[in-house]
């Protein structure tokens, strides 16, 4: 592939008709008529550096001025382990997700289930060298079904030039969604660059949903439209075209890897808009169990 869509130095663009340029919103929230939008993928370990893509500063501060700017009202916050350190960000609607290593913590794990600590399991497919169907897992499934909480998988290319994609292959996810149909599984990045198998896997499977954060990275206003098109519309709409159910799809960006205005503005015009609501809001309201935080 010409582009690397999770690491390097990419920048994108929102040139996305012709050779000509769009302009932002200011307020891209302000475009949904006031609609909240919720941020089904970012990162909130932060370590007050730039982003070696982005240059994002990865700051408290940055991450919520981005989220303002961007007019999300809630984030769902992947930690890198069950001990998922860092600051509490409940108060601003920031719910953790906690990633379990191919040998899991599974009394952390499950302490933090129980106290409504994590709201959701994070597997990183490829970075940990273990199949998604790997018995290792099992009882990380079997907590999920015990206290209602989805399971999101890293799928696709990854950040690390050590880690292994064959792990991270999205249609390994259909054999775990088969046997646990009391577990609602996340793909991530849609699978890139295997989409066409993570459409599969989630048309087909009814405990299947799919969200297409990091498809590109950096920043995105400096590259050519055809890449904007190519990389990140073409695919999120050919996917949400044949997977034909708007109750499967959600918004994320994998912040700080992109700017959250920037790739919201982006990821809606793959969308049709009368679908809106339920891709950038509903859904994941659903989908991570938030309708009593009150949104």
């Amino acid at each position: 592939m010409a582009i690397n869509p999770r690491g390097g130095s990419l920048a994108l663009s929102l040139a996305l008709a012709g050779a000509g340029c769009v302009s932002l919103p200011a307020r891209p929230g302000e475009s949904f008529g006031g609609m909240p939008v919720i941020d089904a993928h970012a990162h909130t370990d932060f370590d007050n550096k730039p982003d070696p893509d982005s240059k994002i500063p990865n700051t408290r501060e940055e991450f919520l001025h981005q989220r303002a700017k961007a007019g999300i009202t809630a984030s769902i916050s992947h930690c890198q382990d069950e001990s998922c350190e860092g600051a509490d960000l409940s108060a601003d609607r920031v719910f953790r997700c906690a990633g379990v290593r191919a040998t899991p913590d599974l009394a952390e794990l499950e302490a933090g289930l129980r106290s409504g600590r994590f709201r959701c399991i994070k597997v990183y497919l490829g970075y940990e060298k273990a199949y998604a169907y790997d018995a290792a897992y099992d009882p990380v499934y079997r907590l999920a079904a015990q206290y209602k909480a989805p399971v999101v998988f890293h799928t696709g290319d990854t950040i690390a030039d050590n880690a292994l994609v064959k792990y991270a292959d999205p249609l390994t996810i259909d054999e775990v969604a088969v046997a646990h149909r009391d577990v609602t599984f996340v793909i991530a990045h849609l699978g890139n660059p295997w989409i066409e198998s993570a459409a599969e896997v989630a048309y087909k499977n009814p405990n299947v949903a799919i969200e297409a954060s990091g498809l590109l990275v950096g920043d995105v206003k400096s590259t050519v439209s055809e890449d904007v098109k190519e990389y990140m519309i073409r695919p999120i709409r050919w996917a949400f075209g044949y997977i034909s159910n708007p109750s499967k799809f959600m918004f994320g960006t994998d912040w700080p890897l992109v700017d959250m205005a920037d790739y919201l503005a982006v990821y809606r015009k793959a969308i049709p808009q009368e679908h809106w609501r339920a891709v950038f809001h509903d859904n994941a309201v659903r989908v991570f169990n938030l309708k009593e935080e009150g949104l």
